[in-house]
């Protein structure tokens, strides 16, 4: 069976945060899940090696072996301490994958090839490697004139003619089970960290006789690690970059992908537009033909075909086919737009339904309601629905008429057909057909000019 133990005890004190590195988010997804995705390898079991962060890390991955690694002056340092923490659970016969829990850029393609070629090979012990311009700091990967691995060499102990190796050890290896354990036996704190490194397992294994290899990745890309904010924000640059590239070859248009933010997960119909700053968020579903631009969000919605948002954001929502909104509006959970509904400028939609056809063009608010069919919502309307302690809905037939700067105070059913004159405060039900008015009776005073300006003039003089 193959066992992969993933490395995530570190407390990252470079990202100068409370939150532990490998908790830090991209993409509203912690580094450790994409460790931790890209290393579910059919027919595999994980182990999480944690530290402070061992509640965390268990309430995520409830499935997983999680061992903590404890520190301080009576515990021993490094990655071979922390491996060795592992070796109850590892059979002679098991394959042992080893990753560091902050490379959230490396894939499952990636890894499932590395294991691959050390069982085929039938090495004791395998590494994966890549090229880098700039070796500097990093451990290289020594090899004879035969291209046959001999060792691990760290920056400070290399020779000139070797400072100029651009093949650098990644901290990704596979072990056969029993080579590990023995290994693990062996190894000392004799080095200027006073630690416990897991390559010396490799140099014991090596001059043992037993079989080892280093296998080439040329995506150095994969093995990029986190230690500050500044390289977290690289990672999600990169991790965007190849979002966004997947779906364009999936026939999504993306017009401007640099400022375009896609999370995992998000599905996308075909010719959908995206340009602009959009965000497209949480478990967003998107169909075919839609139009998405402006700084719009979208999170965790169901947008149907031939939909269009202009700068706008929905939350928690579903716009069915042909639906549009926008510029500068807002649907809050659980608004639910039919057909060939139009939302305008500054309208929020909250816990409502708006039937096929409805239309509220610009300055509205419509909250815990239900609107049937082919119903105009004029400007500035309100549907008022808390009492001060509870929440009320109101339902409106098809074909209704709200006139503008009108309020509708719920609870209150309005029929089919029903209008409600511009400026009214709706209390009562209204029946099918019926225009209801509620407003003071309009009163025109003539001469009301000419005396307020008499007024005005005397008052001037008495201040004078």
């Amino acid at each position: 069976m193959l066992k992969v133990i993933i490395m995530a005890a570190g407390e990252g004190t470079r990202m100068k945060s409370s939150t532990s590195k490998v908790l830090h988010k991209i993409l509203n997804k912690e580094i450790i899940r994409y460790v931790y995705d890209a290393s579910k390898i059919k027919d595999s079991e994980t182990i999480i090696i944690s530290g402070k962060n061992k509640d965390s890390i268990r309430e995520m991955f409830d499935s997983c072996k999680i061992i903590e690694q404890k520190i301080g002056p009576e515990f021993p340092y490094g990655t071979g301490y922390a491996v060795s923490l592992c070796s109850d659970y590892i059979e002679d016969n098991d394959q042992v994958l080893v990753l560091n829990g902050d490379i959230p850029l490396i894939t499952k393609n990636a890894l499932e090839d590395f294991v691959d070629r050390h069982i085929e090979n039938k090495a004791s012990v395998s590494v994966l490697s890549t090229k880098v311009s700039d070796p500097a700091g990093y451990g290289r990967i020594i090899r004879d004139q035969n291209e046959n691995f001999l060792q691990i060499t760290e920056h400070r102990d290399l020779r000139d003619d070797q400072l100029d190796i651009n093949e650098i050890n990644t901290g990704i290896y596979i072990f056969n089970g029993a080579s590990l354990k023995n290994a693990l036996k062996e190894i000392n704190t004799d080095n200027d960290q006073n630690e416990l490194y897991l390559t010396d397992c490799i140099e014991i294994l090596h001059n043992k006789n037993e079989k080892s290899m280093a296998f080439k990745n040329e995506e150095a890309d994969l093995f990029y690690g986190i230690n500050n904010k500044k390289e977290l924000a690289e990672a999600g640059r990169i991790i965007r970059q190849r979002i966004n590239e997947e779906y364009m070859l999936d026939g999504v248009i993306i017009e401007t992908p640099d400022t375009v933010t896609i999370e995992p997960g998000v599905k996308i119909g075909k010719d959908t537009v995206i340009s602009g700053n959009v965000k497209i968020l949480g478990k967003t579903e998107i169909g075919s033909n839609c139009v998405i631009e402006g700084s719009s969000r979208v999170e965790d919605s169901k947008i149907y075909d031939n939909v269009k948002i202009d700068n706008s954001v929905i939350e928690k929502s579903i716009m069915e086919e042909a639906s549009n909104i926008g510029p500068f509006s807002h649907l809050r959970p659980q608004a639910h737009l039919g057909k060939d509904v139009h939302i305008g400028n500054f309208v929020e939609v909250k816990n409502a339904s708006m039937g096929d056809g409805c239309k509220a063009g610009h300055l509205a608010y419509i909250g815990d309601c239900d609107l049937g069919k082919d119903i105009n919502v004029g400007c500035g309307v309100i549907f008022v629905n808390y009492d001060g302690k509870f929440k009320h809905r109101s339902v409106v037939g098809d074909g209704a008429f709200i006139g503008s700067n009108s309020n509708i105070v719920a609870p209150v059913n309005i029929a089919s057909e029903g209008y409600v004159a511009a400026g009214s405060t709706i209390t009562k039900d209204i029946d099918k057909g019926e225009l209801s008015i509620e407003r003071a009776e309009q009163k025109n005073i003539a001469g009301y000019v000419e005396k307020k300006r008499k007024r005005d003039q005397e008052k001037l003089k008495e201040r004078k």
